[in-house]
């Protein structure tokens, strides 16, 4: 079979597997590497250069750096202290945490922006009196077009830069993608502004996370505790657990005060049939519940242990509420010595993250193990095992067909209006499957469309690129909007209301303006 029907093939039944939503995201990507090898479209270097591909690492070192952000609380300290200076206005909020949520995603990604800040938002929102689902799809919304203001916004930039690089064009500049991010930050901003009361729905969530200060509150007053001390500091927190049936610890005397028999934690109040236990050494039994305090770590090694407790809100939550915790000054500056790198290009960039990431292991403020867990595998398998596809369409010619059956379909329409072609095809396809699939999918075909028309391939791709972010219409098409649906307590077709006139702005921007920053002829 010829290579170019093959490889076509292989892209429509990816397609349709990422579209079913039946199969891994994973799974599917490495079976377009093994199904290309098999096929006879690559050889098995070339069906495997995904997964030690530079791009592919920095992505998983930017995972690491996200985790340290947010584990240390300096995330958590950036959106208290912004948001404690806004007030409880609505137009004033959505401008701070839209703002707020742009510069975030331009250092650690949209996923892990969103994540870092769907806690807070929601208790800004408690707090002020709005309906979580007027402030979240705003949060992911925001964090897309913020995406465009760095390198570092999403692998889609990565990944669009080092194609740019490797076809006769240049690597955009770390701060470069700002030339377009600002008018998208502000112009998404504006639509959220004048049109998110009336287009977002006004539905109360159904589940909330937790607010630090009202926990804080409860436990006070539940188990009866006196001291001014704080509960939950930078260094020390507590945790409320319950006593399973067959633990260890049933029998085992207790009273306020005590430590834990480890020697690590003090128990600072015993609860019985929802009532404090009044009469001290009282022997556990099962279903007590008990407020143990102690180091985050001590909290988080021993609430681990299932078979002595149940915790009820994990150590290791609630200590990324916490402001500026263990490790946040030597997060922060490895992050900006990594960001200086990346600015200046003294290293290649996956070396400047690597090196981020080996520093923050090193020096202790990651674990190893927290580091493995932070990386979202899928996200890494996806794009590792989609790089092969994007180099079968450039070897077997299929990019090339189809530029040039556009070519010809186009005529004599210019190269403006092909570039309304690839991100129109982008725009569709991105909605139905991960962004970074659909342009590692329409990099190539862009790549040779500007080739066809002896046009530079810098705003073909930086148009690919704002079109890529532009994963507006449903919540399957960015992990971001899939993580504020159930605290927004949105549905599937909420997404859409807002997100058109989003998305109508995203192709205004990429095939009227970015032509003017980035020419045809350059």
């Amino acid at each position: 079979m010829d290579p170019i029907v093959t490889t076509l093939i292989i892209l429509l039944c990816a397609v349709i597997a990422f579209v079913s939503n039946r199969i891994p995201l994973g799974v599917v990507a490495v079976g377009v590497s093994v199904a290309l090898y098999l096929f006879g479209v690559l050889d098995l270097h070339s069906a495997l250069a995904g997964f030690g591909n530079p791009t592919v690492l920095f992505i998983a070192a930017l995972f690491v750096v996200s985790e340290a952000l947010e584990s240390t609380g300096i995330v958590a300290w950036a959106g208290q202290e912004v948001i404690e200076r806004t007030g409880t206005n609505r137009r004033r909020l959505l401008i701070t945490i839209g703002l707020l949520t742009a510069v975030l995603t331009a250092v650690i990604s949209v996923n892990g922006a969103v994540a870092a800040l769907l806690p807070l938002v929601v208790v800004v929102a408690a707090r002020a009196g709005i309906a979580p689902s007027q402030m979240l799809m705003p949060l992911a919304f925001s964090a897309h077009a913020g995406s465009m203001l760095a390198l570092t916004g999403t692998p889609v930039n990565i990944i669009v830069s080092e194609v740019s690089a490797d076809n006769g064009g240049r690597a955009f500049g770390f701060f470069e993608f700002a030339l377009v991010g600002l008018p998208l930050v502000v112009g998404t901003l504006a639509i959220i502004l004048l049109f998110g009361s009336r287009l977002l729905p006004s539905r109360a969530a159904a589940s909330a996370p937790v607010d630090l200060e009202k926990l804080a509150r409860t436990l006070r007053a539940d188990y009866e505790i006196t001291t001014d001390r704080p509960l939950m500091s930078a260094a020390r927190g507590v945790a409320e657990v319950v006593v399973p049936p067959r633990s260890s610890l049933i029998g085992l005397h207790v009273f306020a005060g005590m430590c834990t028999p480890s020697g690590d934690l003090v128990v600072l109040g015993v609860r019985r049939g929802g009532e404090p236990l009044a009469s001290a050494g009282d022997r556990l039994r099962a279903g007590d519940a008990l407020l143990l305090d102690g180091s985050w770590d001590d909290l988080q090694r021993h609430t681990a242990q299932r078979d002595e407790v149940l915790v009820v809100d994990a150590p290791l939550t609630l200590r990324r509420s916490v402001p500026l915790g263990a490790g946040a000054k030597r997060t922060s500056v490895i992050v900006l010595a990594m960001i200086v790198l990346l600015a200046t290009g003294i290293v290649p960039a996956a070396i400047a993250g690597l090196l981020a990431a080996g520093a923050l292991i090193l020096t202790g403020v990651v674990p190893i193990a927290r580091a493995y867990r932070a990386i979202s595998w899928t996200t890494v398998i996806l794009v590792a095992g989609m790089i092969p596809l994007s180099t079968a369409f450039q070897e077997t010619g299929a990019a090339t067909l189809i530029a040039e059956t556009l070519r010809t379909w186009l005529g004599d329409t210019g190269p403006q209006a092909a570039v309304a072609v690839i991100v129109l095809i982008t725009l569709v396809l991105g909605q139905l499957i991960s962004n970074t699939a659909t342009v590692l999918i329409v990099a190539p075909v862009a790549v040779a469309l500007a080739s066809a028309m002896d046009a530079s391939v810098l705003p073909f791709l930086m148009a690919l690129t704002v079109a890529g972010a532009a994963a507006f219409l449903t919540p399957v098409a960015t992990p971001a909007n899939l993580l504020v649906m159930e605290p927004g307590g949105y549905r599937f077709g909420d997404y859409a209301r807002l997100g058109l006139p989003l998305m109508l702005l995203f192709f205004a921007v990429a095939v009227f303006y970015v032509p003017l920053i980035w020419p045809f002829s350059g």
